[in-house]
């Protein structure tokens, strides 16, 4: 990790650098609560994309340096530092941006600079709705993905009422927007909802709400160390005894792993990726774990990964860091990803692979760390993201 940390120091020097270098960048929250989910362990999915492309590419394929910053959790200080990254470093492609509010004042940055956004950790989906670029693709997940998945699931056993607690901002929202109308698509009823600040250590106050409320099902519309605590805490105000079941609406294998089975066990979830799902996805999390202290791999980090990938593909392709050209060349052809599968990126920018419902496995079922899942069921890709006319993207032709 030291000779890691040095290599990933030496890629911000830019004093000499080379005139065909790609160079992208990772930005993520580094210290916050979506420092596990992300963080740092991506800028190590993103430099294994750059070697795996040097090895496929050969002694042609143009040298990629990766860097990376902390955008704090704050829409003008990711702006401004991809702002400065595209006009002084010559970055070609930023690539992760955890955090809806970040991402969508990025995805303006981006467009206008006619370079690549691979929002692989963003959840909103306004990024492929109002907010659609032509420089931008979303890769993984998004806000309507996860609640097709959870919530209509639980609606059909009988989960049909709802009530949310939601993080106060972009990615919240857009997340109890897109879970209310499948909920009521499915015919269910929302009964309200209780919003808090960002890394909000006591949620007691919004947990007595929903409790309150007596909906059968809470949904949990935060993510991070605030989805924690709030599962967490539900547990030590009894309730899921109470009758009332959790529905995790973006939860991440590091979440799991922080709670402890005894705390997330049958907890219903939605995810693109999981590190045991086949002979592909484990060896490549064995690869990543070595270079992280054995931790497996979030769908963040698979994200940063595939999509760093096809991107590098894309543009040695091209001959060219022109985002417009990359992307279209990304949408012509579908692409065969060793972590998501059969992969196709719409006009919308989606780009479209199954999605996975996931419960958390009880610690007599699991083998050992990170043997958290069981899989419920696949969603094909047809059915995984929302259809491309529903979106609202001025990209796509009506």
């Amino acid at each position: 990790m030291r000779l890691l940390a040095f290599a990933f120091l030496a890629l911000s020097l830019h004093s000499a650098h080379a005139a065909d270098t790609i160079r992208i960048g990772v930005l993520n929250d580094m210290s916050g609560p979506f420092a596990d989910l992300s963080g740092k362990a991506s800028i190590i999915a993103a430099q294994m994309a750059a070697e795996d492309f040097a090895k496929e590419a050969g002694p042609e394929a143009p040298p990629v340096e990766i860097l990376s910053a902390d955008h704090q959790n704050k829409a003008d200080v990711g702006a401004a530092i991809a702002r400065k990254w595209v006009d002084v470093d010559g970055v070609a492609a930023v690539v992760d941006v955890p955090n809806s509010a970040v991402a969508l004042a990025v995805n303006q940055v981006m467009r206008e600079k006619n370079r690549v956004f691979l929002a692989s950790s963003s959840a909103t989906s306004d990024l492929t709705g109002k907010a659609c670029a032509p420089t931008t693709v979303q890769w993984v997940f998004d806000t309507w993905a996860l609640a097709n998945g959870t919530a209509r699931a639980l609606v059909r056993d009988g989960g049909d009422t709802w009530f949310f607690i939601t993080a106060d901002y972009a990615f919240g929202h857009a997340l109890v927007r897109d879970a209310s109308a499948l909920v009521t698509a499915a015919g269910g009823k929302v009964l309200g909802e209780a919003a808090h600040p960002l890394d909000t250590s006591d949620l007691s106050a919004y947990l007595l709400a929903a409790q309150a409320s007596q909906a059968k099902v809470i949904g949990i519309a935060n993510a991070g160390t605030d989805a924690s605590n709030t599962i967490k805490q539900a547990a030590e105000f009894g309730i899921a005894k109470g009758g009332q079941k959790l529905a995790g609406m973006l939860i991440f294998l590091t979440d799991i792993d922080a709670l402890g089975l005894p705390t997330a066990q049958g907890l219903l979830l939605t995810e693109a990726f999981y590190w045991d799902l086949n002979d592909s996805t484990r060896a490549w999390s064995r690869r990543f774990a070595e270079r992280d202290a054995g931790r497996m791999p979030t769908m963040n980090h698979a994200g940063v990964y595939s999509s760093v990938l096809a991107y590098l593909r894309a543009a040695a392709a091209e001959k060219s860091i022109d985002g417009a050209r990359i992307v279209a060349r990304m949408e012509a052809a579908p692409i065969d990803d060793p972590l998501f599968g059969r992969t196709v990126i719409r006009r919308d920018g989606r780009a479209v692979h199954a999605m996975y419902l996931f419960q958390v496995k009880t610690p007599a079922q699991s083998k050992g760390r990170w043997d958290y899942y069981n899989t419920v069921a696949t969603i094909p890709p047809e059915d995984a993201f929302r259809p491309m006319d529903q979106g609202g993207c001025p990209l796509v032709a009506k």
